[in-house]
């Protein structure tokens, strides 16, 4: 009985970062501006050249650039803390190639209960090397990470929003690795 106690438990704490994880998606994809056809400039913006940025979408909010195959790139945004014990990892993957591609399939990894849930950044993992311990993504009750998931072909010059979350190292290490497969791996600085 203990142990059904304990594993759904588990499975609750699972759902409920999933939900605040969703929740902080869609908190930080909302407008929250004067004007509703901000947004869309914004998105737009983001896909073409990038000469329109705003001051807060500057090279300066991003924390690592991960050059991958055939043109993409990753760049990590923000990986911020959160209260309920996880750390989300955002940003964008643009295709900087000359051709339409997709996300390469190995980025979900190869754990069995991930690769059970098709495409995925499933594949992605935190080093604290401090602390010699290595964090892998999230997994709701189902064993789906708690990625971006089904990404679409991405257009020469397009991107698209990407996220993961992991369990949280201790507070005390504010300096982690990102790794994914097919992707340079890169030094990131937690915040919160």
């Amino acid at each position: 009985m203990s142990m059904r106690f304990t594993t759904k438990a588990r499975r609750g704490m699972v759902v409920l970062t999933a939900v605040a994880g969703l929740t902080l998606g869609v908190a930080g994809c909302g407008g929250g501006g004067d004007d509703d056809k901000k947004p869309d400039t914004s998105s737009s913006a983001s896909n073409d050249a990038g000469s329109n940025e705003s001051p807060q979408e500057g090279q300066d909010d991003v924390l690592a650039e991960l050059k991958g195959e055939d043109g993409l790139i990753l760049k990590i945004t923000s990986a911020a803390r959160d209260a309920g014990g996880f750390v989300t990892v955002s940003g964008e993957i643009k295709n900087d190639g000359s051709q339409t591609v997709r996300v390469p399939i190995e980025t979900r990894g190869d754990e069995t209960e991930i690769i059970r849930h098709g495409e995925s950044l499933g594949g992605a993992t935190l080093v604290d090397s401090a602390n010699k311990k290595r964090y892998y993504v999230l997994r709701d009750t189902d064993g789906r990470p708690l990625t971006t998931t089904d990404m679409p072909r991405i257009k020469s010059g397009a991107s698209i929003p990407v996220f993961m979350q992991f369990p949280s190292p201790p507070t005390n290490a504010s300096e982690v690795t990102f790794q994914l497969p097919t992707f340079a791996s890169a030094t990131i600085q937690i915040s919160g």
